[in-house]
Formats: structure tokens, sequence, C-alpha cells
């Protein structure tokens, strides 16, 4: 039977698939290259030849030195053609092949000549070239021509000129700064495109100079810019400087007139450019946003998508800091929301989420259901996260939100898009306390049909802990054991352990669950075997001696002291014996490096180095190395060792570092010397410690080196005695004392006879963040209510002038040296709060968690809230107290 012909053009595979380069090699392409060498060139056989070899070059095709260099001696000869476009696919493969200095010359003259050509595409493209494969020294012999075409009439030249600038002011910027007066002249030009790389170019060259950039905004911004590529250039750099300069004393903005004059600009690129940098001024204002939001309505309402994209996205971003300011738009962005462009659709749906009203909400969602299909994960995300806001916004709300995100949970969709909408509902959870039940039996729907492991046991994590605190915690069970039915190892072996923490919380449902518990002991996977089992001991399910109720608890629900990673790596280096292995072995500090640490370049390694058995932690070397010393040894278990201190600067003739090891009264350092001389030995080598700046200390043993050769790292010890209990700070002194002795190069033989000398070293601070050691916990919630109300302690603080909240959560973690928690280190942009949680381990291994409420009141300041819970009222004092004083 005839098959029906198909046409090509209907086939959308073939189209895709197809390639006029397909099969193109390497060799053949080299071999058709011969033809440039023909006494009678075919120009156009010779550009379909250039394009392959442009092709393969684009493509990674590597050449070989020798190849390359064929190539591009055959292309020189195609100078003698007089095809334009042979010419300009000759000025592409040269740029391609970025020839070497020697072989530069021999096109230098060709190129020279076409840059002084009556044939202004053979200047523009001669300028480019020429100055894409040139050196310093044939820069210096071209300038005058440069300079004469970026003042040129043809504005093709102009532009060669001013972009080639712009690219070799990264190479020879001294070259290019001496062409000022010439690129002053172009921005004066009447041609758009080259007042704008004109302006583009100077701007460059005066950014460092601020005073030089304020004063080319002041000059241009009276009128002389004309181009709308300029304008929008300009208004960026004007920003800029309004950014540096802040608010005047007499409260007004500078330029901010400026910004306002270019909304009635006949250009729509130039009015959005403005309407943008006014919406994105720091601490702007309402009075100043009304013109830029008046002009972004009008633009909602184009015929043209660019337009309505582009405000509808700036009136987006509006809406987080000044939702009030754009509630004006609400009804444009209605008529969005059925927008062919599903891009801007989003955009308007999630910012009327942001602006909208408690009762405008029913509306919003039937309108969101209708499109919600169309639109791809990544805009659905946004919707979801807007959708999140509104809830915590207005909680009565709640219902109606939470059937949403309960419906489009059910539907088809990718992995961050599921994850995005489990994190909205645990969150509204949460923080919606009437929402819990409902939340909870949505997601126990969701995973009798989930696909994704993760979000399987994330949910069940999360279902352990809130599922027993709710009214009826027994019509979750169901649920739970479905999975271990019905799902892989690791889902199963996280029902089982959501199953126990019932068991742990709901004395009527301990028999049901040990009924399930012990079915769980015949499973396939010995992971699911061996936690079921774990669990029917610790409950009493086995007949045991159970624990009690209170250690049963923290054992299910308890976070976990030590970083998972130091966890991992203290099991590894395990060696099975009659000994258990002891969980309070592992260290606490949150990264665990190996000793052999990576040193600035040129800068010899000082201090111990990595030792040759298994990688241990740092803190294990630090304390065997220090127990092993007889004047030390007395001085207890050691709490915390410090990351080193540099004390001289790179490449001197000593390297020196400091390590500062705290123990409960005492405080040993450990200076890690290096000496980089090879004439020279060093005898005698120690450190004279002034602690006249640090009162509490006295110092109470030291360890000179005895000898420090060249290269060979070496350490001096001095330890202090300070009160217990207090951390104490202060600023220490430090000198570098010694004998040193020449040593004859050719024997390696030091002389008999030294010198005493000193080298004086930088300063040293024991700061409060010294005495504690950074500690992560798995949950902050969980931790901070285990270590209940007791010993917290809440104060505000005020922080003063500073350049955002990024800054001043960077400055309290530094002052406290505690261990961020959850991420919560990162503020989000544009955010005038923000919350930050720390947890730690105090001196005396005092467990510490910490809230930071942080605020942004008047003009930079920062305000903020300080929760402390400790194990111990004192130590929440002293947490307190550090803040205070710092």
């Amino acid at each position: 039977m005839a098959q029906p012909l198909v046409k090509k053009d209907d086939d959308r595979d073939d189209e895709m698939d197809y390639s006029p380069f397909m099969g193109i090699e390497k060799g053949a392409v080299l071999q058709e290259a011969r033809v440039f060498n023909d006494p009678q060139l075919d120009a156009r056989r010779c550009s379909q030849v250039i394009t392959k070899l442009l092709y393969l070059l684009n493509q990674g095709e590597a050449f070989t030195k020798v190849e390359a260099t064929e190539v591009f001696f055959s292309v020189t000869k195609l100078f003698q053609s007089k095809d334009i476009g042979l010419r300009r696919m000759v000025y592409l493969i040269i740029k391609e092949l970025s020839p070497s200095a020697d072989e530069v010359i021999i096109v230098t003259s060709s190129l020279m000549k076409d840059m002084n050509s009556r044939t202004d595409m053979y200047r523009a493209n001669a300028i480019r070239v020429l100055c894409r494969i040139t050196d310093g020294t044939l820069l210096t012999q071209i300038e005058r021509y440069l300079k004469q075409a970026i003042v040129d009439k043809n504005p093709v030249v102009a532009s060669a000129a001013l972009v080639s600038g712009i690219h070799l002011l990264q190479t020879n910027p001294e070259i290019v700064k001496r062409w000022s007066n010439e690129v002053q002249e172009a921005v004066q030009s009447r041609a758009a495109l080259v007042q704008f790389h004109a302006l583009a170019l100077l701007h460059q060259i005066r950014q460092n100079d601020r005073l030089a950039v304020s004063k080319l905004v002041t000059s241009l911004t009276k009128g002389s810019v004309r181009s709308p590529l300029a304008q929008c250039l300009l208004i960026r750099y004007t920003s800029q400087v309004i950014r540096e300069s802040g608010i005047s004393q007499t409260g007004d903005r500078p330029f901010y007139d400026y910004l306002e004059s270019c909304l009635r600009h006949k250009a729509e690129m130039v009015i959005f450019e403005a309407a943008r940098a006014i919406t994105e001024l720091n601490g702007v204002t309402t009075r100043e946003l009304t013109p830029a939001i008046t002009v972004l309505q009008l633009f909602l309402s184009s015929s043209k998508p660019v337009l309505r994209f582009a405000a509808v996205r700036t009136l987006n971003k509006v809406a987080m800091t000044h939702p009030m300011a754009v509630t004006n738009c609400n009804i444009d962005m209605e008529s969005l929301i059925s927008d062919q462009n599903r891009s801007i659709a989003t955009l308007a749906i999630t910012t009327l989420l942001k602006t909208g009203n408690e009762s405008s909400i029913d509306r919003l969602m039937k309108q969101i259901t209708n499109f919600m299909s169309d639109i791809a994960d990544e805009f659905k995300i946004v919707v979801v996260e807007a959708i999140r806001s509104l809830c915590l916004k207005f909680p009565l709300k709640y219902r109606s939100l939470m059937n949403f995100l309960s419906n489009i949970l059910r539907e088809e969709g990718g992995f961050e898009y599921k994850k995005a909408i489990v994190d909205s509902i645990v969150i509204l959870i949460r923080d919606i306390p009437d929402a819990k039940e409902g939340g909870l039996l949505h997601l126990c729907e969701f995973i009798e049909d989930c696909e994704f492991t993760y979000l399987s046991t994330q949910i069940l994590h999360f279902l352990g802990n809130e599922g027993p605190k709710t009214s009826d915690p027994s019509k979750y069970i169901r649920y739970i054991y479905n999975r271990v039915i019905l799902e892989n190892a690791t889902v199963r072996a996280s029902a089982v352990s959501t199953l126990a923490k019932f068991g742990a919380l709901v004395d009527s449902l301990k028999p049901r669950i040990f009924v399930l518990l012990k079915r769980c002991l015949f499973d396939s996977d010995d992971e699911v075997r061996d936690r079921a089992t774990l669990y029917l001991n610790t409950l009493g399910g086995d007949g045991a001696v159970v624990e009690t109720d209170e250690e049963v608890k923290e054992f299910l629900f308890g976070s976990l002291d030590v970083p998972l990673t130091n966890l991992e790596t203290s099991l590894k280096n395990y060696e099975p014996s009659e000994e258990p292995f002891d969980i309070y072995s592992v260290p606490k500090e949150v990264k665990s490096q190996p000793l052999a640490e990576k040193k600035a370049p040129g800068k010899k390694p000082t201090g111990l180095s990595a030792p040759s058995v298994a990688p241990t932690s740092t803190v294990d070397a630090y304390e065997r190395l220090l127990s092993s010393i007889p004047e030390f040894a007395s001085y207890g278990k050691l709490f915390k060792s410090s990351a080193p201190v540099e004390l001289t600067e790179a490449e001197t003739e000593y390297a020196v570092n400091v390590v500062k090891h705290i123990f409960d009264s005492h405080i040993v350092f450990q200076y890690n010397c290096t000496n980089t001389i090879p004439e020279q030995l060093l005898e005698n080598v120690s450190v004279i410690v002034d602690a006249s700046e640090a009162e509490e200390f006295s110092e109470v043993a030291s360890k000179p080196l005895k000898s420090l050769p060249y290269d060979t790292p070496g350490q001096t010890f001095v330890a202090f005695e300070r009160p217990e209990g207090v951390p104490a700070v202060g600023k220490f002194s430090n000198t570098l004392r010694f004998i040193v002795k020449e040593v004859d190069p050719s024997t390696g033989e030091a002389e008999d006879d030294g010198v005493e000398d000193e080298y004086q070293l930088e300063d040293l601070e024991v700061v409060s963040a010294d005495y504690m050691l950074k500690v992560g916990v798995s949950n902050f919630r969980n931790a901070w209510e285990s270590l209940g109300a007791d010993c917290e302690k809440i104060d505000e603080y005020g922080l003063g002038p500073m350049e955002g909240l990024t800054e001043a959560v960077n400055a309290v973690i530094s002052l406290l040296g505690m261990q961020p928690c959850e991420g919560t280190e990162v503020v989000p942009s544009n955010s005038r709060s923000h919350t930050c949680l720390l947890s730690g381990l105090y001196i005396g291994n005092v467990k510490v968690l910490v809230r930071l409420s942080f605020g942004v009141g008047g003009p930079k300041e920062v305000a903020m809230k300080l929760a402390v819970r400790s194990e111990d009222i004192s130590v929440s004092d002293a947490i307190h107290e550090i803040v205070a004083s710092g």
C-alpha cells in the first residue's frame, strides 16, 4: 500500500534537527580552505568556507597552532579581493583566530590601509579588528587615527571607535583615558548610537572618581542628551549618584527633578527607565512615588505587550514595600488577569494579591483558578508564594486560601512547584492555629498519591511533630501506616518514625502503635526493621524496661547537638572494638577541617601539619597536642580553638599566625611560626606578650621553640589564667624574640655564634565571640520550646545608622560568634524587617539560643529586639551585656 506523502514543512522534528552545518569535519574544512590560495578567487565559495571555519571555532573545535597559523596566512591573501561581503567575513575570521603578536604584523598594514579607506564599512570594521588583536605598542601608533575616528562624521565609524575604546579600557586604560576630549565631543553628536556609546565610554573613564561622575551627570541633565538610549544610560548614572549622595539637609533629593522630568519624555523607554529609577530609590516616599506610579498605570493599558509587562513587573516590586501606593492601579491590573501573555497575567495577579483587601480575596481566587492550568510551574510558584503572604496578612481567610492550595496540590506539577505548595501549607499551619487540623488532613491526602520521596518524608516528619497535639490524633494513623505498606524504603522508614512519635505522646494510641510497629519488624528493608526494633524498645513495646517519658520525648523530638557532617566523619573513623561509640566525642564545631589549611598564595604554611592517619577534626588534634605538653595538661578539657589569626603580612621574612585555645579558666595562645629566609636559623624562639590592656589575664606559663630552620613550621606557646566563668576580653601586644644564626648555603651548617633579635608582630584581641562555640540545631522551634521561658531574657536595642539590614545582621552574628540557623542570616532584598535565629554553646557547655528581630526605623536607623534562652539565666544576661557593650 502506498504511503501518504508528507510535506517537509509539516515535519517539525526534521526541521528542528536539520542544520546546514551537520556533519562538518575540521579536516575537510581545512582542505577546502586551500581555495584561499587560488589565483582566481571565488568570493562566494571563500565566504562559505570562512562561514564553516567560524562555525567550528564557535562550537569549541580546537585548532592546533600549526592549523591556526596556516588558516590565518591563507586568509590574509583574501585582502586582494574587492568583494565587500568577503572582506567582512575576513574581518570576522581574523578576530576569531586571535593571531599571536608576531603574526599580527602580517595584517597590520592591510588593516591600517582599510582604516584610512574611503569605504566607511571598511574603516569601521578595520578599527574593530585592529583594537581586538593589537597590543599596547601598536596601539600607540594608531592612537591618532582612533581619535580622529571618534569624531568622524560617519556614525558607524565613530561608534566602532567608541566601542573599541570600551573594550580597550580593560587592557590599556592609560591610553584610552587620553581620549577624553574627543569622547566629550562625541557626546554632543546628533547620531543616537554615537551619543550612547560616547556616554558609556566617558562614564567608564571617570567611574572611579565620584566627583567627576557627579559633574558629568550635572552637566548632561541640563538637556544636551537627545538620544533615547543615551538618556536611559544617563538616568542609570543619575540613580547611582543619588544613591551615593543621599538626601540633602533640606530633605530634598538631588536630581529627583530631572528623573521626574524624564517621565514626560516622548520616548517610552526613557519614561519607563525614569519610573523604574524612582521606584528603586533608597527610602523613597509616597510623594516621590506618585508620578512614577501614574506613568506605569498608563503603560498597563498599552497595546504593546512589552510595555504592559515592564509596568506590571515594576509595580509588583513596588508592592512589596509600598502596597498602598499601588492600590490605585488595581482596576487596571484586574483587566490584565485575562491577558494573552501569561507572564503579564501572573505578575498582575500576584501584585493584586499583595495590594488587595480582605473583601476582594474571594473574587481574585476565582480568577486565579481559571488560569493556573495555562501557566508554567515557575509562574505558579510565584502565585503560591503570593497566596501564602496574603493568608498570613488576612488569617480569617485561611479556609478559602487553604482549600485553593490543597486543590492545586492534587493537580499535575513538578517537584519545585509541589514543594512550594507544601512549604506554604506548613507555614500556615504553624502561624495560624485554626488552620492546623484542616491543613494536616490536606497533607495526608496529598501523600496518598505523592510521587516525590522528599516531600513524603518532609510531610511525615511534620505530621509526627504536629499530629499528636491535635484533638483527634487517631485519624492520621491510617494515612501514615498506608505509607508503610505502599511506599519505597525511605518513606517506610520515615513513616515508622512518625508512628513512634504518636506512640510517645498519645498514651491511648500506644497499643495500636505497638501492633503496627511489630508488623514492621518483618519488612524487607533493614533500615525499616532497625527503626521499628529501636522504637519498640524505647517505648516499651517489647516488654523491656521503658525509659522515662521525658527521655523518650527528648530522644524522638530533641534536636541533634552535633552537626551531621561531624557525626558522619566520626562514625567513618570509628574502629570496631569493645569500646562503644561515644556520641559525646563528636566535635561540635560546625566546620570540621583538616589541619593542613590552605594558605594564601606565596605564603609558607605554618602550624601543625596534617596527620598521616585518617582525617580528624581540628579540635581533636589541638586537644591531643595541648594535653601532651606538661605545662597545659592540668587545664582540663579544651572548649574551643579559634581559626588562625595572621600576625604578619604576606611575603615577610617571618610568617606567624596564632590560634586561641579556650579552657574553663585558662587561655593558651599557640603561635605558629615559619622562617622564610634560607640563610638563617632561628633558635630559642619565643613570643613576648604584653597584657597591659588585658587586666583580667595573668601569664602563667610559656613554652619556647628551641630551633626554627628554614621552611619548617614550629610552635611556641604562652598561657594566661583568667577568672573562671567570666568572658574576659582584652588586647595583647606581641613581639617575636629569637637568636638568629647565619647558615652557610654550600654546607647547610649554621654558625656557632648568633645574634639576639626581635620582630614586632600585630596585636591580638580576645573578644566575646571567642567564648561561644558555633553549634547548629536541626529544628530551632523545637529547641527553643524545649529550653522554656525560665531562663529567657528580652530587651530592645538601637543599632544606629547602617547601610541596611544585611549589615546589621552580619554585625550582630560576628559580635556573638553564634551559628545562624535555617538560612536566616540571608536578608531578602528591599526587606524592612527581618528575623534571624542563632544557636551556640557558651563557655561551660551551656546551650544558648537567640532570636533577633530587626526593623528599619528612620533614615537608615536600625532597631533590634533580642530574645535569649539558655540553660542558665546568668548566660542569658551575659549575652545581653555583650550586645549592650558591643
